[in-house]
């Protein structure tokens, strides 16, 4: 019995068994974990402006200018799913206020077009190809409104909530919802005061698993800028109070890098376009980023612990066009190349301890269920010995972000023997942080976590030799 106890005792004594790690909220809910998961999407910019060749519409435009002469939403969803996206967020009305889908409230939708006589709903197809596909639907509805008579008055704010109860109602279940700030002046020359605590109530209320987009949240912020990069640093922490979408937002840099003490958690979407428009432009055909341009915009977003969300805007005929496709799966075979042999799966793994040495692997075993509790990080390493000697220019870091975020600063040893080679400084880890270098020829990697806001539990620590023409210089 005596031996039985000790034996309890000496496992319970171990990093990572029962030992409470010392963890700083806030954290992420159920639908926020889902969300960070997700990591890449697609953005569908589509309306009047396709065919006008605008960004932002007028609101003046005859509905008749929609009409597309090929839609099929089933070939957005096929595309998508061939590129490794996990959804779809369309823009349902934008700037001009013409909606994609038949509403009660306007009289500037595909309902007023002459596309398929008036009895098109582009919601309704793209909705039901999500579903077909295993896709998750969003839906980006723009608050401003250049064609209603209402907007700019009190009853504006009606509409929109009738707007956003209608789609919820027809098209759900809706994963996420996008909205921007935008605030300008409707055909009555007025500007309108958003009730934006009633819209995010009413969105609570009927969907409560929603994730909600804006320059602060509730659920998903702004990173700052439509080039797709978050911040080297990257909190998924936002103080809100005071600020509102639009005008009244944080600074730039703010939702670039988030707050490190913030009292919300609120993570970067990365918002980018595979042309230099948002709609489609046939002039822009022969300036869709590369799959290795998407490659690196991928390392800048997900690889910083952000979400990519990349927009693919459908041409004139309603589908996407070619060129498009080619890039989007060509982004998809480097994605499955690069990270298709974690060489951390065969490495001899240790964790080293106040002195100690154990032989525990959970923070580098393919599962990013599993951690590695360090309880005092001043005295803990996460090391990986390769033998023979295996070249690497890539190494990805997970944290178990379900307790929070928590790793404030750590640095990469690789080693060869018991010479460091190259060191490397970072600052948060968070969902996932990709670390890429020239290739190295390393015996160990190390990882010292150097500052943290509490326990920083580590549940991956993956490395790559991925082509070096990839590596940023």
């Amino acid at each position: 019995m005596i031996r039985f106890l000790f034996v309890i005792f000496f496992l319970l004594s171990l990093p990572g068994f029962s030992q409470p790690a010392k963890i700083q909220k806030p954290a992420p809910t159920k639908p926020q974990l889902a969300w960070h998961d997700m990591e890449f999407y697609l953005f569908t910019h589509f309306g009047p402006n396709t065919f006008t060749d605008k960004e932002w519409g007028e609101g003046t435009e005859a509905e008749d200018i929609f009409n597309p002469t090929n839609l099929d939403c089933r070939q957005w969803c096929r595309i998508a799913k061939a590129a490794g996206a996990k959804g779809i967020i369309i823009t349902a009305k934008h700037h001009d206020g013409f909606c994609l889908w038949p509403s009660k409230y306007s009289t500037h939708t595909v309902r007023e077009s002459k596309w398929k006589n008036g009895k098109g709903d582009v919601l309704k197809e793209l909705s039901r190809a999500c579903k077909e596909y295993g896709l998750k639907f969003g839906v980006y509805i723009s608050p401003w409104d250049r064609n209603h008579p209402k907007y700019g008055t009190a009853a504006y704010n009606e509409v929109f909530v009738n707007m956003i109860r209608e789609i919820f109602a027809n098209y759900g279940p809706i994963w996420e919802l996008w909205w921007d700030g935008a605030n300008g002046e409707g055909p009555n020359g007025k500007k309108q005061v958003y009730d934006w605590d009633r819209f995010k109530r009413t969105v609570k209320a009927i969907s409560p698993n929603t994730v909600i987009f804006s320059d602060v949240g509730p659920q998903v912020r702004w990173v700052g800028n439509e080039n797709g990069i978050a911040g080297q640093t990257n909190w998924n922490l936002l103080d809100t109070v005071g600020f509102t979408p639009g005008a009244g937002a944080p600074p730039v840099d703010t939702l670039n890098r988030g707050n490190i003490h913030g009292k919300n958690w609120i993570p970067a979407e990365c918002d980018v376009s595979i042309r230099p428009g948002w709609f489609y432009h046939k002039e822009e055909d022969e300036k869709v980023k590369t799959p290795e341009q998407l490659f690196h915009l991928y390392l800048k977003s997900v690889g910083r612990g952000a979400n990519l969300l990349l927009n693919v805007p459908p041409n004139r005929r309603g589908v996407i066009d070619e060129k498009d496709s080619v890039a989007l799966i060509g982004f998809k075979n480097l994605r499955e190349v690069s990270f298709k042999n974690n060489l951390s799966l065969t490495a001899k793994k240790e964790f080293h301890y106040d002195g100690m040495i154990y032989k525990r692997g959970e923070f580098a075993d393919g599962d990013p269920k599993t951690f590695q509790n360090p309880l005092d990080y001043t005295k803990a390493d996460f090391w990986l010995k390769f033998d023979p000697v295996k070249s690497i220019n890539c190494v990805v870091l997970k944290e178990l972000i379900e307790k929070g975020q928590q790793v404030k600063e750590a640095k990469l040893y690789l080693l060869t023997g018991a010479d460091v080679v190259k060191e490397i400084t970072l600052t948060t880890i968070g969902h996932k942080r990709i670390v890429t270098f020239p290739a190295v020829d390393v015996s160990a990697v190390r990882l010292t976590i150097t500052d943290a806001k509490g326990t920083p539990l580590i549940s991956e620590m993956e490395t790559y030799l991925i082509n070096e023409n990839l590596i940023e210089k």
